[in-house]
């Protein structure tokens, strides 16, 4: 007897993020894809867009105006659309799992910030679990909506969430830099994305103010009042980031004591791995060797000559930053092994 499976639509399919998503549920065991969106290419088969689906699927994109029940929606579209058409896609699905950033604050005026505009429903803010599994892990598993977290946000974030928790860093002295791929940028056209432009390069694109300071800001305060000075950096990738954390230890602590409390937050997390060799060209993580995976390595190095802790956390940005970290939200929420569909190990080399 066939065993039931959740019936899943995406909601702006045609993009990174999208397609990536889809491309993990199409091998889901669990999941029966019922509908995929995209406006502008309506009518046409999935695999014309992403070509590497080919012979996986014959679905073809509809209009969102077509969409029809389902058990859950996976909502891949530009932020501050969620928010104005989210009474809708209530009435579609008794699930959601949102991948945009209108519903991950938790604190209007901390949104329209940070967003430069007011929040359309900030009565429904409070509805949507954030979408970090190894930090709301428990709450996922009793909610029907879920915010999936930015990638810069999940990569520095979990980098220096069990320093934060324990107490063990100055609150106002924390420099993240993150170096990104230019998938992070979407599919859409622009000057900075033209091949003689982005080829090559290391841009500081946003060195203040980038949107995603407010999430890091909301996870790791502990009520505190705290200080993050992030800026962001576009460089020669296609698919993966990288977060160097500066952060000032209150106390002097040994390496032998960061790695008992990275251990003992990590130790159980299937998809979080401690990256600290002691030789070779692999000693601290890197971000190639994550495409495609779910994984978040991280590692440090304690400053010798000063109370600095150097925290470096890898991910891909359209996997544990977008799409896998999606699945994993789901397979909590549904029941299922939290590994379910993100099984796959990278490639070396690459």
């Amino acid at each position: 007897m066939e065993k039931v499976r959740i019936k899943v639509s995406i909601v702006g399919a045609s993009g990174y993020t999208g397609g990536e998503l889809l491309r993990l549920l199409l091998f889901h065991p669990g999941i029966e894809i019922n509908q995929v969106t995209s406006e502008s290419y309506t009518g046409k088969y999935v695999y014309k867009i992403h070509p590497n689906l080919r012979k996986a699927t014959t679905l073809k994109f509809v209009s969102v105006n077509e969409i029809e029940p389902c058990d859950l929606l996976f909502l891949c579209l530009p932020h501050n659309s969620s928010q104005n058409k989210i009474d809708n896609f209530k009435s579609i699905a008794p699930k959601i799992i949102d991948l945009s950033a209108d519903f991950r604050l938790k604190d209007t005026a901390l949104y329209e910030k940070w967003y430069g505009h007011k929040h359309a429903r900030p009565e429904l803010i409070n509805e949507f679990v954030y979408g970090i599994p190894e930090l709301h892990r428990e709450e996922m598993k009793i909610t029907n909506y879920i915010s999936s977290a930015g990638c810069n946000a999940t990569a520095s974030i979990l980098g220096l969430y069990p320093l934060f928790k324990n107490n063990l860093v100055d609150e106002e002295r924390t420099v993240i830099e993150v170096k990104a791929g230019s998938s992070e940028g979407g599919n859409k056209v622009n000057d900075g994305s033209h091949h003689p432009e982005r080829s090559g390069v290391v841009r500081s694109y946003q060195p203040t103010q980038h949107r995603h300071t407010a999430e890091m800001l909301q996870e790791l305060s502990f009520g505190k009042k705290i200080q993050i000075h992030f800026s962001a950096t576009a460089i020669d990738m296609v698919r993966g980031l990288l977060a160097t954390c500066h952060v000032f230890l209150k106390n002097d602590l040994q390496e032998k004591d960061i790695w008992k409390i990275y251990r003992e937050a990590y130790g159980n997390e299937p998809f979080i791995r401690i990256v600290k060799e002691s030789d070779g060209i692999y000693r601290y993580p890197e971000p190639k060797i994550l495409s495609g995976t779910n994984f978040c390595d991280i590692g440090f190095k304690k400053d010798d000559f000063s109370n600095r802790l150097v925290v470096v956390s890898a991910i891909d940005n359209l996997m544990k930053g977008a799409a896998g970290q999606a699945l994993q939200a789901f397979n909590i929420m549904y029941g299922f092994d939290e590994r379910t569909g993100l099984e796959f190990p990278g490639l070396h080399p690459i």
